[in-house]
């Protein structure tokens, strides 16, 4: 029958019209404009063609929201159907870097075979969620509960690293024999590089043939990790070479090493045991005598420009803090490695007797640690220890100690005999498994300690360091990245919070008295930032640092973008690019990426490229450049674009040089020139992100970190939309459009999504079959 349509074309773009974008809606053949107003009269079975046209400057994605209003007369109360429709502007480049697969998620195999070989170890108790034993989760003073709170949470954090590590898990994978030594077998390990997974030398992996997988009992092989490179891994195991052949299939299961976890175990039961109660949660020093401060000559002058600097070093050397560790608070850029090192070398140089364990968390902050200790110190009074997992290749050469291209654990006897150990914290547990005696060393620095659990922060305190005579030294910032863990509940219940962040947070001693001042006697705020130009540190100071960091920078080095050509605003080294993009995920990883962003970042990074020397700008090489996001398959297609796809990047002198990295592996680091994907661009996953850590969203230490490597230009590519939910990132995002830093998408005359969903609500749109769905 016929019926009449009054159709009224009510579009409504979520993202809204922008200076970058316009979206027309027509009904064709007449080409009536979306806004015309118009009577349409038609048959069942009657088709209408409605033509959408897009024109934007600016990759990204579009998407739209269009109701149809109908009705059977034109008297009749009307009825609608809705459609969800999406522009996308992109170019070659986002082709390539498109989802070589559709996502599927990893499906954990919960099938144990018949057979299973247990590795040596104890294994994390099974009832652990007794309620009997929530009482201990509690952060307590007493050194019973002490004990048994971290020992519950590390086996809470240990089930769930045995349930992740079960995700990267593979089936009917080939191996082959290294060319270079037929006794290796080469096993492709996609993302280990990026530790997803973490496999590294001296680890363990069980592999079990393809074809004999339906036997029963099961035979598994236990193949050791010799070395990991980019993608292969090369393993050996005698029996799995009896009558291989060239690509044969495996199954893989990979596993944990326990060791760091048996390591911190023992660390909190050694701290029960040698009663580190003054150090672990200390009430007043006991040094009450006034003390006079040295008078140091300093090996880095640049100390004596510095009073906070140089306060923490003459109270580190007179030792007033004892028995209660000493407070090193160094935020973004104030130098407080640097402040360390100085310490370390006035207590050398000064105490003849002392003795000195300088560790970190990360074998690149012990190195740093290592190397500036060593332009001072006499090198055959440092030794830099090694654990023996570390790929001999990636030792710096100024600390390099191998013996044959291999490492070689010194006996006690020659150990003591040096004035300064370096190592990590998990490799200071050799030393207490090795035999040195408590007192042997009179001070133990830990660098980076924020980065640090509390029972990883102790491995090397813990059965090493006398609680009366010795002298424990953190040196980091609680405002920066924590340690990264995998359980939601050994998170919830504290385990992510390092000694440095916990003596801070709750230790009287380390808090702010009433004038709003730091006990010296403790703990040294330092606050001269030496990287940033005054506008990038602006607002990380306004949120974190309560307004007191001093930029202190060399401002010929911080200026040197000030007057780029492509800067939204002359002097403002800042710039927010806004991009409404697509989270996309491929294969079976789970991380996202977003290639619309990344065009927009090959774009400045081609700029900053091309337009070095022109126009008052320097000159900068690749290395000078960092690129930051934080998800690892965005680090991956960035990578990708610039070391792949784009002829012009590939072929620059030196590109391998610049770094493409999670916040992770920029903390501590600092680059001339800084570029941010921010990647997320759908709201639906901010909740995945803070579930499990990830993003920048709800992260206010990730932000930081990202925030404050750059020294002289800093540029962010994000959603506006996304992020101003944030209350962070909207805080920076309004200083960025207030100082006309921003450009991109217009989002300041974006509709607000409370407002679409009341003018959808006013349509009266009936959900019985007439809500209609479709997204192109």
């Amino acid at each position: 029958p016929e019926f009449c349509n009054r159709n009224r074309f009510y579009y409504i773009i979520r993202f809204a019209w922008t200076k970058i974008c316009r979206l027309e809606v027509c009904i064709q053949p007449k080409g009536i404009n979306s806004m015309s107003y118009i009577l349409i009269t038609f048959h069942s079975g009657e088709q209408y063609e409605i033509r959408v046209k897009f024109k934007s400057t600016q990759v990204g994605v579009y998407p739209a929201t269009v109701a149809f209003e109908f009705k059977p007369a034109p008297t009749s109360p009307p009825f609608y159907i809705v459609r969800f429709i999406e522009a996308e502007h992109r170019t070659g480049l986002s082709e390539e870097l498109a989802p070589v697969a559709p996502f599927k998620p990893c499906r954990i195999n919960s099938n144990e075979p018949p057979y299973v070989s247990m590795d040596e170890g104890d294994p994390p108790p099974r009832c652990i969620m007794s309620t009997c034993l929530l009482c201990v989760i509690g952060e307590s003073k007493t050194q019973e509960k002490y004990n048994k709170r971290f020992q519950l949470l590390l086996h809470l954090e240990e089930v769930q690293m045995h349930v992740d590590i079960k995700r990267y898990d593979m089936e009917d994978v080939p191996m082959e024999r290294d060319p270079r030594n037929k006794r290796f077998l080469l096993l492709h390990v996609p993302g280990v590089a990026e530790n997803r997974p973490s496999v590294l030398r001296g680890d363990h992996i069980w592999v079990t043939k393809w074809k004999e997988r339906h036997l029963n009992p099961v035979p598994k092989y236990k193949g050791f990790v010799h070395r990991v490179e980019l993608d292969p891994v090369l393993l050996h195991s005698s029996r799995l070479l009896d009558g291989f052949i060239d690509k044969m299939k495996f199954n893989v299961e990979f596993t944990v090493n326990r060791l760091p976890m048996r390591l911190q175990h023992r660390a909190v039961q050694l701290a029960v045991r040698h009663n580190l109660q003054e150090v672990l949660f200390p009430t007043v020093s006991k040094v009450l005598a006034p003390i006079s401060m040295p008078s140091l000559r300093l090996f880095d002058m640049k100390l004596e420009r510095n009073d906070e600097q140089k306060i923490a070093v003459q109270n580190i050397v007179a030792g007033v803090s004892k028995p209660a560790p000493y407070l090193v608070f160094g935020p973004p850029g104030t130098g407080k490695t640097v402040t360390i090192v100085e310490a370390i070398k006035q207590l050398e140089r000064t105490l003849t007797s002392t003795h000195i364990l300088a560790c970190a968390p990360s074998n690149s902050a012990s190195d740093l640690l290592c190397e500036k200790v060593l332009e001072h110190v006499d090198p055959h009074k440092v030794y830099r220890l090694y654990a023996s997992s570390r790929d001999p290749k990636t030792i710096p050469e100024d600390n390099c100690n191998l013996v044959d291209e291999d490492f070689v654990f010194p006996c006690k006897e020659v150990l003591m005999e040096y004035k300064i150990l370096v190592t990590t914290v998990v490799t200071a547990g050799r030393l207490v498994s090795g035999g040195l005696p408590k007192n042997h060393f009179s001070h133990i620095f830990v660098d980076e300690a924020g980065h640090a659990v509390e029972p990883e922060t102790i491995i090397g305190v813990a059965g090493l360091l006398g609680a009366e005579e010795g002298l424990l030294v953190l040196a980091g910032d609680p405002k920066q990245l924590g340690p990264i863990l995998r359980s939601p509940f050994s998170k919830r219940h504290g385990l992510e919070t390092s000694l440095l962040e916990r003596l801070m947070k709750h230790n009287p001693l380390y808090q702010k008295d009433g004038m709003g001042k730091y006990n010296s006697r403790y703990v040294t705020k330092l606050l001269l930032n030496y990287r940033s130009h005054k506008d990038i540190l602006k607002i990380p100071n306004e949120l974190f640092y309560e307004g007191e960091l001093v930029p202190s920078a060399d401002e010929i080095a911080t200026s040197l973008y000030c007057n780029w050509e492509h800067l939204p605003k002359r002097g403002f080294p800042l710039i927010f690019h806004g991009v409404t993009g697509k989270d996309e995920r491929e294969g079976n990883s789970p991380s996202f990426f977003n290639r619309y962003e990344i065009e927009i970042v090959v774009d400045y990074l081609k700029k900053l490229l091309q337009s070095q020397g022109k126009k008052g700008t320097s000159r900068i090489s690749p290395k000078e450049i960092g690129i930051i996001a934080p998800y690892r398959k965005q680090v991956e297609k960035i990578r990708q674009a610039i070391r792949q796809s784009d002829k012009e990047l590939r072929n620059f002198m030196n590109i391998k040089e610049l770094k493409v990295g999670s916040v992770e592996e920029f903390q501590g680091q600092e680059r001339r020139v800084i570029i941010v994907s921010a990647v997320r661009s759908n709201g639906e996953f901010i909740k995945l992100d803070e579930e499990f850590n990830i993003g920048f969203l709800k992260n206010e230490k990730r932000f930081n970190v990202a925030m404050t490597r750059a020294k002289a230009l800093l540029i962010v590519v994000g959603n506006p939309i996304i992020l101003k939910t944030d209350k962070t990132w909207g805080r920076f995002l309004e200083y960025c459009t207030s100082e006309s830093g921003y450009r991109g998408y217009d989002y300041a005359s974006v509709e607000d999504a409370e407002d679409v969903v009341e003018r959808l609500v006013a349509l009266s749109i009936r959900s019985e079959g007439r809500l209609q769905y479709f997204m192109c």
